[in-house]
C-alpha cells in the first residue's frame, strides 16, 4: 500500500489515536525545553527525575481536555484560529495542572516554569499542525495530478477563494487576470496579476488547467460572454457566485431561475372550466398521440382530471413516454384508472389497429405531429409523413374500430402556409375533413382545433430566449416587425377539450387567442424580467443585445387563424368555429396518392409540387424562419 493510500484508509478514530500519540510525545519535548529553559546550568536528568511525581497528573489531565474539547479530532486542513483557541486552552490547562500538584508534591519549581511549559507546548502544537498539513499536502501533490487554476477577479472574492484553494490537495491558483489597470503588475495574495490581453500567454506558460471567474459584481451576461470568450480559448471555465449571495444577503436565485412563460402573455391568464364537457371523458377509454410533448403531456393530465376508464399514451419518444408515464403512474393508481403507456407511430396502421381494439378506445386527441419549421423545413419528407399520413391512418382505423371522437390539434401555421410544417397540418386538415364527410350517421365524429404558438413550449421562443440569455446574449429576433399569437398551454389545452364535446363532425375550431404580440417586445420583457438592460444604440452599456437575423424560409411577419376570415360564436367566448371548403373525395385520394408516391421515391421536390397544388396559398418565400427566432414551435 501506498503512503497516500495508508492516509486514505485511516478512519476517524484512528487519527484521532494518532493525533493523541503527537501530543503526548510534544508534552514530554516541551518539558524537556521548560526545565533547560528555566535553568540552563542544572542537569536535565535531575530536572526530569524531580518532575516525575507530577507528570503522570499533568499528562491526564492534558488528555482529559483534548478528549472533551475535541482537539484531536480536528482536521488539519481545517485548523483554524478557533483551533488554535482551544489548544491555547489546553496550554492553560497543563501549565494549572503542573502549578497546583508541584506545590501540592512539593517540588520547588518556580512559577515561570509552569507558564514557559505551557507556552512551548501551545507553540509546538500549532507548528506540528501546520508541518503535517504541508507533509500531507506534498503527499497528495506528488500522487494526484493536479489542477493548476487561473483566477479571473483579483477582489475579495478571487483573494478568499485563493485563500481556500491553498489547503485543497489537487487545486493548485497560479495568478490573477484582472480588468482593473490598478492591480495588473501587482501581486494579491503572493499571487501576480495579469491583464485580460495576456491570458493566451499565461496559460501556455503556466500550463493552466482551468479558469475560475472570481467576478460576482459583474452582471451574469457579462459574466456569460467572458466564459464564452474563454471557452473558445480551449479551457475549462466555472463561476463563482459572492459570498453575499451564498450566506443570502443578496439575491441570487431569482436572475438563476427563469421566469415562467406565462409572465409574458401580456394579459391575464383566463381559466375555462370543462363544467359538463367533462362527461365526454368521464369513464370513457381515451388515447393521446405524442402524449409526451408539451400539448399531449398537458392534454393528459386534463384528461385524466375527468376520470377517464382509460387512459392510453401513444408516444414515438421513448424518453417523452417515460417522463409523462412517470408523472401520471402516481395519479392514475390514487384515482383507480388503468394508464396504457405504448412506444410506438401512428403511422403503423397495425399497431394503431390493434391498439384501438384491444383498449375499445372512444375518444382520440390527436396531438402527434413535427411542429419545428426549420426541422420540417430541411427534412419535407419525414415531416409530411409523420403529419398527414399519421393523421390519416389514426383517423381511418378510429373510424373501423368505431371510436366515437377523433379530434385533430392543428396549427395557426396551417393557414395559407409558406412552410413545409405549416402545409404538413393543413393536408392533415384535409384528410380529417373528409373523414368526417365520409362518416357514416352515428359514426365517429371528427373535428379539428387550431390555435397559435404556446407559451413554454418545446422549441417554442421563451425558452430559446432564456437559454440565449443564460449564455450571455444575444437574443435573435428575426424581424423587429414580426408578432405571434400566444397563449399558455393550459388555457389551449382547456379549450381543446371544450371544443371536443361541442364537435358535430367536420367543424374547424378556432381558439381566441387574443391580441397578436410583438416578438421584439417579448426579448425585451425576457431581458427586463431577469433583472438586466437591453444594449441598444439608447444604452450602449446594456447587458445583453437583441439582433436582428433577418426572416428564414417558410416565415410569415404575422399567422392568420381562419382561411374565410368568418368566425361563427359558440356557447363558449373563447372558442369559435369556421366553415371551411375541403377537397373531395376524388381530390383527397389523388393527392394522397401522389404524396406517397413521392416518399416511396424519396422525390422532394415532388413532394413540393403536390403541397403547392392542393394546400391553398401555400408559396414558400425566399425570405423567412419558423418562428421569430432560432427555433420555432409551437401549435
Amino acid at each position: 500500500m501506498t503512503l497516500l493510500g495508508w492516509i486514505k484508509s485511516l478512519t476517524k478514530s484512528r487519527k484521532s489515536r494518532i493525533m493523541l500519540g503527537i501530543d503526548v510525545v510534544l508534552l514530554m519535548l516541551a518539558l524537556l525545553i521548560a526545565l533547560v529553559g528555566v535553568n540552563p546550568s542544572a542537569d536535565l536528568l535531575d530536572g526530569i527525575v524531580q518532575y516525575l511525581p507530577a507528570l503522570p497528573y499533568v499528562l491526564a489531565a492534558m488528555i482529559v481536555t483534548l478528549k472533551l474539547t475535541g482537539a484531536t479530532d480536528i482536521q488539519v486542513s481545517t485548523y483554524d484560529a478557533a483551533a488554535i483557541g482551544l489548544t491555547a486552552m489546553v496550554g492553560m490547562v497543563i501549565a494549572g495542572t503542573s502549578l497546583v500538584m508541584s506545590d501540592l508534591l512539593g517540588l520547588l519549581l518556580p512559577l515561570s516554569f509552569h507558564a514557559f511549559f505551557g507556552v512551548i507546548f501551545f507553540s509546538l502544537v500549532v507548528c506540528s499542525r501546520a508541518v503535517i498539513l504541508q507533509i500531507v499536502l506534498a503527499i497528495y501533490r506528488r500522487s494526484v495530478s493536479r489542477c493548476r487554476v487561473l483566477i479571473y477577479g483579483a477582489g475579495t472574492t478571487g483573494a478568499q477563494l485563493v485563500s481556500a484553494l491553498r489547503s485543497h490537495e489537487s487545486i493548485e491558483p497560479v495568478a490573477f487576470v484582472d480588468d482593473n489597470k490598478a492591480l495588473q503588475g501587482m501581486s494579491v495574495s503572493r499571487l501576480p496579476v495579469y491583464a485580460p490581453a495576456k491570458i493566451a500567454e499565461v496559460v501556455e506558460s503556466a500550463k493552466i488547467d482551468r479558469v475560475l471567474l472570481a467576478v460576482p459584481s459583474l452582471s451574469r451576461p457579462k459574466q456569460a460572454k467572458i466564459a464564452k470568450r474563454l471557452e473558445m480559448m480551449g479551457l475549462e471555465v466555472q463561476m463563482l457566485p459572492s459570498f453575499s449571495q451564498l450566506i443570502g444577503d443578496e439575491a441570487l436565485i431569482d436572475k438563476l431561475t427563469p421566469v415562467a412563460p406565462r409572465s409574458f402573455l401580456g394579459r391575464a391568464e383566463v381559466a375555462h372550466p370543462l363544467g359538463d364537457m367533462r362527461a365526454c371523458y368521464s369513464g370513457k377509454s381515451v388515447l393521446i398521440s405524442g402524449a409526451g410533448g408539451s400539448i399531449g403531456s398537458e392534454l393528459c393530465r386534463q384528461v385524466l382530471d375527468c376520470q377517464p376508464s382509460r387512459l392510453i399514451l401513444l408516444e414515438l419518444s421513448e424518453l417523452g413516454l417515460y417522463n409523462i408515464d412517470m408523472e401520471l403512474r402516481p395519479l392514475a393508481e390514487a384515482a383507480g384508472l388503468e394508464l396504457v403507456p405504448v412506444l410506438g407511430s401512428a403511422t403503423d396502421a397495425r399497431q394503431v389497429r390493434r391498439l384501438l381494439e384491444k383498449h375499445e378506445v372512444q375518444v382520440v386527441l390527436h396531438a402527434a405531429a413535427y411542429k419545428h419549421v426549420p426541422l420540417v423545413e430541411a427534412n419535407p419528407l419525414t415531416g409530411l409523413v409523420n403529419n398527414v399520413f399519421g393523421t390519416q391512418t389514426l383517423g381511418e382505423q378510429s373510424a373501423h374500430a368505431g371510436v366515437e371522437r377523433f379530434m385533430l390539434i392543428s396549427s395557426d401555421k396551417a393557414v395559407r402556409p409558406t412552410n413545409v410544417m405549416g402545409a404538413s397540418k393543413r393536408l392533415a386538415e384535409l384528410v380529417v375533413h373528409d373523414l368526417a364527410r365520409r362518416a357514416k350517421p352515428g359514426g365517429t365524429v371528427f373535428t379539428m382545433v387550431r390555435f397559435g404558438n404556446v407559451l413554454g413550449s418545446s422549441g417554442s421562443v421563451i425558452p430559446l430566449f432564456q437559454d440565449q440569455l443564460s449564455r450571455g446574449g444575444p437574443l435573435t429576433v428575426t424581424d423587429p416587425n414580426v408578432s405571434r399569437y400566444f397563449m399558455t398551454v393550459q388555457e389551449a389545452v382547456q379549450l381543446v377539450l371544450q371544443a371536443g364535446g361541442l364537435a358535430k363532425g367536420g367543424e374547424v375550431f378556432v381558439l381566441d387567442m387574443g391580441e397578436p404580440v410583438s416578438i421584439m417586445a417579448l426579448a425585451r420583457q425576457v431581458i427586463e424580467a431577469a433583472g438586466y438592460d437591453v444594449r441598444d444604440a439608447d444604452n450602449p452599456d446594456g447587458d445583453i443585445e437583441i439582433e436582428i437575423t433577418g426572416l428564414r424560409p417558410g416565415e410569415k411577419m404575422t399567422e392568420e387563424l381562419t382561411l374565410s376570415g368568418d368566425l361563427l360564436g359558440t356557447k363558449y367566448p373563447k372558442i369559435f368555429a369556421t366553415d371551411e371548403a375541403g377537397l373531395s373525395q376524388i381530390e383527397i385520394a389523388g393527392a394522397m396518392r401522389m404524396l406517397r408516391e413521392a416518399c416511396v421515391a424519396h422525390d422532394e421536390e415532388m413532394a413540393r409540387q403536390v403541397v403547392r397544388r392542393w394546400v391553398e396559398g401555400y408559396g414558400p418565400q425566399d425570405t423567412g424562419g419558423a418562428d421569430v427566432s432560432a427555433a420555432e414551435s409551437a401549435s
